[in-house]
């Protein structure tokens, strides 16, 4: 079992989640409850956040769409240790399909591979998108580590992964045709990685706050205005996290949604503004690779990327020109 595998399986251990897999929140108390250990989590390791951020989506999906006899299997896994995620990016040109019971094609950007034990893919089939929760080690992919080469997220083992030709039971396929993308739980759902990346903005805090501690610069009056900075764009951050969790609830239709992805560009810009401050604050100290603010500062930059940020922000001036979304205390 690889290093980050033990992390993860302890994570799922100690959010309790191992016996008693989150399923959809029924109230902002629930809700809370699934995203502090995701922003607790994000704040030490963000990498390990996004596995166990994706952790606690396949559950939930399998939860929420699957048969009886499926949730049951899948508490049964989770016992015994499973890891899930779920991988939907397309590889273009090699599109995953289901035929006659047989599963071709890849996927791209599947974090976790290699350390995953189950993966929920997304697959072309007869009537649209199905879902397949795959027992990794029953049909394992072909791992194309060469290709994730990036700045950031290493650790994340996010790599493209190929299926060529293998059999798929049908007791894999997991609720209807285009159940993934069913809404509000599609959009929706963004608010599991915003409270990771609200986490990394506090680990942001902790590192900058201990770097000026441990070398005495602390008491340096434009250090103490960038700890009171830090701090307050981490608060804030998650702050929106803990306001989104109870407007789900208070909210209904497109508001719903658009106030979900208001609060993931809130805290992309808070996150942004953070990166700069702790570079300013920790100065090339923190470039160096062996310093931990290092890691963290190119891990929340990756993370950070997102898929069709400008969608969100268009999604947001609708609702505010629609009257959906407008302040209030």
């Amino acid at each position: 079992m690889t290093d980050m595998a033990i992390r993860l399986r302890a994570a799922i251990a100690a959010a309790g989640w191992d016996h008693a897999p989150p399923r959809d929140p029924r109230d902002a108390a629930e809700y809370l409850a699934i995203l502090r250990p995701l922003h607790a989590t994000g704040r030490r390791d963000l990498p390990l956040g996004r596995l166990l951020e994706g952790h606690v989506d396949a559950g939930q999906i399998v939860q929420r769409y699957g048969n009886p006899d499926q949730v049951a299997r899948l508490r049964h896994a989770l016992a015994g240790g499973a890891m899930l995620g779920v991988w939907n990016a397309a590889l273009p040109g090699e599109p995953l399909a289901l035929a006659d019971g047989r599963l071709r094609g890849a996927k791209s950007y599947a974090s976790g591979a290699g350390v995953l034990t189950h993966a929920l893919v997304t697959a072309q089939g007869d009537g649209g998108t199905r879902l397949l929760l795959l027992d990794l080690a029953a049909t394992p992919p072909v791992v194309d580590r060469d290709w994730w080469r990036t700045t950031g997220m290493q650790r994340s083992e996010t790599h493209r992964v190929r299926w060529p030709d293998v059999a798929v039971d049908d007791d894999a396929a997991i609720g209807e045709p285009d159940s993934y993308a069913r809404e509000p739980y599609f959009s929706g759902g963004a608010l599991r990685f915003v409270a990771v990346h609200a986490g990394g903005i506090a680990g942001l805090c902790d590192q900058v706050r201990d770097h000026l501690v441990a070398t005495g610069r602390a008491d340096d009056p434009f250090q103490a205005a960038r700890l009171a900075e830090a701090f307050w764009l981490a608060d804030q951050a998650a702050a929106f996290v803990r306001r989104a969790a109870v407007d789900w609830f208070e909210h209904d239709g497109e508001a719903r949604l658009a106030r979900i992805a208001a609060t993931r560009l809130a805290v992309t810009d808070a996150a942004e503004r953070a990166i700069a401050l702790a570079q300013a604050a920790v100065g090339l100290a923190g470039q160096f690779l062996d310093h931990p603010l290092s890691a963290l500062l190119a891990d929340l930059a990756v993370y950070l990327r997102q898929p069709a940020p400008d969608a969100q922000r268009l999604r947001v001036g609708r609702a505010v020109r629609d009257g959906l979304l407008s302040p209030s205390l």
